[in-house]
């Protein structure tokens, strides 16, 4: 199939917006980097008057699906598009290193930008994932003629992704096995017959795939797998102090303060930087700075697929009022969310909107405590969740049936009840090994008993595995009292559901296994089981419960 056929056809099933303008293409082109380095680079040019000129810079190749989702819209609106391979991806020179180069090469790419004869003056940034957080590390230092952003599902904090949660997270072991695949050419992937080939090898190899999750140590068998072409694997799973300098070239909090322009944020319930995209969007919010957030019931990978039509079609709107100075934005409130359960869509002034802590106590005061075991060499798995691949909402009733794991369903609802925001689970918590994680869900179960998943969170208690400046719980005496926020959430439990908290020691392969050792968690080899004891009675859920 011919590519401009494909990508028509596509363009229809995933309802992106229909041909406007003419635009031409040249590929091909080398912006120089200030260490000899060449970055390759499509110029997509409108064939009338530009409106503005959009940036977008990754390492996932520069033809199907991203040039379809996010430069042919562009240029057929009218819009110079420049679309930049990283480092050691594609054709760019120079060797890949995930992240940690991303700022000073966009500052290279910007002053090559701003110096070409057909540039417009002020230029956009946009795309999803990787093309996200490539614009907040652009945004640390915002370039005088950026005029405005739409980051989807885009970190500003790398390191804290990894580690935030004290427990390293393995998305990386797949992400690194689908990136050093990936052909050194220009156009990404190839022609249809060889995305169908790769298809059909790609289950095989993730099941083949799993020695890397399952093998200690995690360095060594990563190592292994990859062979040699990710150098950067063993130095990511070693390094747990967020501290640590080898990390500072990840992290762009400072975006969150810097940044003055107009910044749509788009992401989903279910995807995995979810926790990030909120608090960019309140960060943002509290400077005053003109900031949209769009929430959908979507994953990672969804958000480039049955979304795609819809956050396109909302960058677009972003842009014509911010860049080429068209008619303002169509949305009429800046928030807009889609609140799972209830299945509707709100549009609001922002978020969380005013809600109400209702606190729904484990147990009546004076039950008896529950235990479980984690074993790490049998690790309590995950099922559904905010993940790289998969996962997503998912029937997780396998989960309360399981020994390792403390299912706590509540009363049928007597009415619906609505929550908008981030629940906190607090846990009187013991253990008989000081090295513990805990994983805890919140999920629905309805009149049926079927279990679907709404939120979760996950903390190593480990001491010194936490984030600078939080309170180490592992320094407590034992049962002491652990609250655990969870991720953010608008959804509705129906009228006669039941909530259900599960409570568990693991959640793998989402997150490395707590080994049960001081040992380092990529190079230890020793397991070690956890025993849990939850006090119920002490123990309880606090929802944000919409007030309206």
């Amino acid at each position: 199939m011919r590519p401009l056929i494909r990508d028509r056809l596509l363009a229809r099933v995933l309802r992106l917006p229909g041909p406007a303008g003419a635009f031409r293409v040249e590929r091909g082109l080398c912006i120089p980097m200030r260490d000899g380095v060449t970055l390759s680079a499509d110029h997509y040019a409108p064939a009338g008057a530009a409106l503005g000129t959009v940036l977008v810079r990754g390492p996932y190749g520069r033809g199907f699906p991203f040039g379809l989702l996010y430069a042919r819209p562009y240029a057929a609106a009218g819009y110079h598009v420049v679309f930049v391979s990283s480092r050691g991806t594609s054709a760019s020179g120079g060797d890949f290193d995930p992240m940690r180069t991303e700022r000073q090469d966009g500052v290279d790419v910007v002053a090559w930008l701003t110096a070409q004869p057909w540039f417009t003056g002020r230029f956009a940034t946009v795309g999803p994932s990787y093309l996200g957080y490539t614009q907040w590390a652009l945004l640390e230092d915002p370039p005088p003629e950026l005029a405005a952003a739409v980051i989807t599902v885009g970190p500003h904090d790398f390191a804290r992704h990894s580690w935030g949660t004290g427990a390293f997270n393995l998305d990386l072991v797949g992400w690194t096995d689908m990136i050093i695949n990936q052909p050194r050419s220009d156009q990404h992937p190839g022609p249809v017959r060889g995305q169908l080939a790769q298809a059909r090898r790609a289950p095989a190899r993730r099941r083949a795939m799993q020695r890397v999750f399952t093998e200690l140590p995690l360095a060594d068998a990563g190592e292994r797998w990859y062979a040699g072409r990710a150098p950067w694997f063993r130095e990511r799973v070693t390094r747990p102090d967020l501290d640590d300098p080898y990390w500072q070239p990840m992290r762009h909090p400072a975006a969150l303060e810097r940044a003055n322009i107009p910044i749509l944020l788009l992401t989903g319930w279910q995807d995995l930087f979810v926790g990030q995209s909120i608090e960019q969007y309140r960060r943002l919010h509290e400077r005053g700075v003109d900031v949209a957030l769009t929430v959908g019931p979507w994953t990672h990978v969804e958000t480039i697929g049955k979304a795609a039509g819809r956050l396109v079609n909302e960058s677009l709107d972003w842009l014509g009022a911010h860049l080429a100075g068209r008619a303002p934005r169509a949305r009429a409130l800046p928030v807009r969310v889609h609140v799972t359960g209830a299945r509707e869509w709100r549009e609001l002034a922002a978020w969380p909107p005013p809600t109400t802590e209702l606190a729904l106590p484990l147990a009546e005061p004076g039950a008896p405590a529950a235990s479980f075991t984690f074993d790490p060499a049998d690790p309590t798995p995950t099922l559904g969740g905010p993940l790289l691949d998969g996962g997503g909402y998912v029937n997780d009733g396998a989960l309360a049936g399981r020994p390792d794991v403390l299912a706590i369903t509540g009363e049928p609802l007597a009415a619906a009840l609505e929550i908008h925001g981030s629940p906190v689970v607090e846990l009187r918590h013991r253990s008989d090994n000081p090295h513990a994680d805990l994983f805890v869900r919140i999920s629905e179960v309805n009149p049926r008993g079927r279990s679907r998943n709404v939120t979760e969170g996950y903390r190593r208690l480990t001491p010194g595995q936490l984030e600078p400046g939080q309170l180490e719980p592992g320094q407590l005496e034992p049962g002491q009292l652990v609250r655990l926020t969870l991720l953010p959430v608008a959804h509705r439990f129906a009228a006669g559901s039941r909530i259900r908290v599960l409570i568990a020691g693991g959640s793998h392969p989402q997150y490395a296994r707590n080994l049960g050792t001081d040992d380092n968690p990529g190079t230890g080899r020793t397991l070690a089981t956890c025993r849990h004891t939850i006090d119920v009675g002490e123990s309880r859920v606090l929802l944000p419960a919409a007030t309206g």
